[in-house]
C-alpha cells in the first residue's frame, strides 16, 4: 500500500469531494482513520483538552505529543501523518528544529506550527532545514489565553487583511497547506482563491480546500469541551455511560 504524499496533498486545491482530515490520539483511533480511508491524520495538541484534560492546548508538552504520536503511527499504514509543534517549543527557532525533527522521527511526516509573519524566523528555519511544514492561521488555540479566549477572525478589515497577507506569507516561505481555523467565511473563501496551496478549514465555513475536525468532537466523546459548533455525528459518551450501567446490571443480576 503506498503512503500519501505532499504531491498527494497538494493535488487537493478545488478537489470535489473535499477531504477530511480528523485529529487521532493513540493507536486504536490511528488505526481506524487509516482503514477508513482518510489521506490525511493530525496528531493535534488538542490531545491536551480531549486526553489529558488540560484547559487549553499550551500546556501540551513535546514528550506528551512524542507519547500520543508514537502510539498513532503504529496503527497507521496509509495516511499521510502531521503533528504539531507544542506551544513550549515554539519559543525559538531552534527549539523548534529540535521539536520538528523530534517529531518525524517518531511517526509524523509533517508538521504545523501556529502564526505567520510573527512567527517567521521560526517558519525560515524549519523550511531551510527540509522539514515539510504546514501552516495555521485565524483563531491560534496554543495563545488563546493570551488572546482572551475563542472568537471567529476576520470581523474587521484589517484582521482580514493581516489574515491574508500571513496565509501568502506561509505560501511563499514553503508551507504544503494552511489550517484556517474560525474564520469568517467571506474571508476564507478569500484566502483559499488567492492560494495556490489547499487551505484546510476548520469552522470557516465551507468554503476551503478540505476540512479539519477533532475526533473527540465528532464522535461525542468528551461533551464537556466540545466547541459550541461542533459537529457531532454520535453520542459516544452517552454510549458509554450506558454501557457500564448495562455491564453493572449483568454483573450483579441475579439468575432465576
Amino acid at each position: 500500500m503506498l503512503r500519501v504524499s505532499l504531491d498527494d496533498i497538494l493535488r487537493w486545491k478545488g478537489r470535489r469531494p473535499r477531504p477530511v482530515v480528523l485529529t487521532a490520539v493513540d493507536y486504536p483511533t490511528g488505526r481506524l482513520l487509516d482503514q477508513a480511508g482518510l489521506d490525511m491524520i493530525h496528531v493535534g495538541d488538542s490531545l491536551g483538552m480531549v486526553v489529558l484534560g488540560y484547559a487549553d492546548t499550551s500546556s501540551v508538552t513535546l514528550q506528551e505529543m512524542l507519547h500520543h504520536l508514537r502510539a498513532v503511527a503504529r496503527g497507521v499504514r496509509r495516511a499521510l501523518i502531521t503533528a504539531d509543534i507544542p506551544a513550549e517549543c515554539m519559543t525559538s527557532p531552534h527549539e523548534a528544529l529540535r521539536a520538528a525533527r523530534a517529531l518525524l522521527e517518531n511517526g509524523a511526516h509533517a508538521v504545523k506550527v501556529e502564526g505567520g509573519r510573527d512567527i517567521s524566523d521560526i517558519v525560515f528555519r524549519l523550511v531551510e532545514a527540509g522539514i515539510p511544514l504546514q501552516g495555521h492561521v485565524g483563531l491560534l488555540p496554543q495563545r488563546v489565553a493570551l488572546e482572551g479566549g475563542y472568537r471567529r477572525k476576520g470581523r474587521s478589515l484589517r484582521e482580514a487583511e493581516q489574515l491574508l497577507e500571513d496565509s501568502l506569507f506561509l505560501q511563499k516561505a514553503g508551507c504544503f497547506s494552511v489550517v484556517l481555523e474560525c474564520v469568517i467565511e467571506d474571508v476564507a473563501r478569500e484566502i483559499t482563491r488567492a492560494l495556490q496551496i489547499p487551505t484546510i478549514g476548520i469552522y470557516s465555513g465551507r468554503v476551503c480546500d478540505a476540512e479539519i475536525r477533532v475526533l473527540h468532537d465528532v464522535i461525542g466523546l468528551t461533551p464537556w469541551s466540545r466547541p459550541s459548533s461542533a459537529t457531532v455525528c454520535k453520542n459516544l459518551a452517552e454510549a458509554v455511560r450506558q454501557a457500564v450501567t448495562d455491564l453493572a446490571q449483568e454483573i450483579n443480576r441475579v439468575d432465576d
